[in-house]
């Protein structure tokens, strides 16, 4: 990306002068995750001018977009070619941008089958502290070597830099889907998930809620049609399928619609990170169980510390994901990944203008 291009070089006159100023900088595509980990700070940095796709090679499968293009457009026109981004990136609302989503590092119901966000992210090109311009990775997995950053990137949520522009793999869409449905109580939905992982079948995506465990199988025809033979359950219409998973995925459909009044009314909506073997999770509220077990939901009034240290018995760690963050909202870190976290914000944006304290207060 050429530094004479107007977009960029008035993004680096904003961070030069914030440099400067010692003022702090809240980069922003369209503002769709702004409730995502600890309150945003600063002035904002618009990035909705740094829009469009660079390339598109789908032969190659790998697309190149600027961080403020509309995750809309990007995925309008991978459906053109039959593709799409395989890890199914929640959007939340329409204003979501490319760049929001690599900082988020959010991941929709595939990603036990297709990976997140980080295994398809290729290379970046970023913004720094200091104001440089830095490329990292490439267009193919051949590129990758040494210190990964442009994958760091992912999750980072803003506070090492401006992305400006990334490459990501991208896949053709699974020539055939079903979707089936089982009515189990979660420990037994659980032991099905493990007892299925481990066995050479189209698993895609899982969810459990209220009594009911969801599969969907995608892949070659056979494979599916052979799996729905082994398998069984209740074949679910395909249209009332595919807007389960679209609700799934963007947070729309009853769970989170239940969440979302339950969290203005003082709960927290919890998200668990935890092996897939994990038992039921013991913590009071509504639970919802996804990939395959190693992503739990949980809408609750309960104290942050029965949530994390529920998780952190099964091995895993809990974020409050919407709601209160008075207990911060990722799990605390360790003094020396606070250390490790330090250190790399430092060699990225030594004067902490970009979004401080957006991951954890004072970092």
């Amino acid at each position: 990306m050429p530094a004479t291009d107007p977009a960029l070089a008035a993004l680096i006159d904003r961070v030069r002068a914030a440099r400067a100023d010692k003022t702090a900088l809240d980069i922003r595509g369209g503002g769709t995750k702004a409730f995502y980990g600890e309150a945003p700070q600063g002035v904002p940095l618009d990035l909705s001018p740094l829009a469009g796709i660079s390339s598109y090679e789908p032969s190659e499968l790998v697309v190149t977009a600027r961080a403020g293009t509309p995750l809309s457009e990007l995925e309008a026109a991978l459906a053109e070619k039959d593709q799409c981004l395989a890890f199914e990136p929640p959007r939340f609302a329409e204003r979501g941008t490319v760049g929001g989503m690599v900082a988020a590092g959010l991941s929709g119901p595939s990603r036990p089958s297709a990976g997140g966000v980080r295994d398809h992210v290729l290379g970046a090109t970023l913004l720094s502290g200091r104001a440089e311009v830095m490329g990292f990775g490439g267009q193919v997995m051949k590129n990758v070597a040494g210190y990964d950053v442009s994958r760091l990137l992912a999750g980072s949520m803003g506070t090492l830099g401006v992305i400006l522009e990334v490459s990501l793999k991208v896949l053709p869409r699974p020539p055939a889907v079903a979707t089936l449905r089982f009515e189990l109580d979660e420990a037994e939905a659980l032991k099905r998930l493990n007892s299925w992982g481990g066995q050479p079948l189209p698993i895609h995506a899982s969810a459990w809620w209220s009594g009911m465990l969801v599969l969907r199988l995608a892949g070659a025809s056979a494979a599916v049609q052979s799996a729905q033979g082994r398998l069984g359950g209740e074949v679910v219409d395909a249209d009332l399928a595919a807007g389960f998973w679209t609700g799934l995925r963007d947070h729309t459909d009853e769970f989170f619609v239940g969440a979302a009044k339950a969290v203005a009314a003082g709960a927290t909506l919890w998200r668990l990170a935890v092996p897939q073997t994990a038992a039921p999770i013991a913590a009071p509220g509504e639970h919802l169980v996804e990939w395959g077990g190693a992503q739990r939901w949980v809408v609750t009034t309960a104290p942050a510390a029965t949530l994390r240290e529920a998780a952190a018995r099964a091995g895993g760690h809990a974020t409050a994901f919407r709601g209160s963050k008075a207990a911060g909202a990722f799990t605390p870190l360790s003094a020396s990944l606070a250390r490790i976290h330090r250190q790399t914000k430092a060699a990225f944006d030594p004067d902490g203008v970009f979004n401080p304290g957006r991951l954890y207060p004072g970092l």
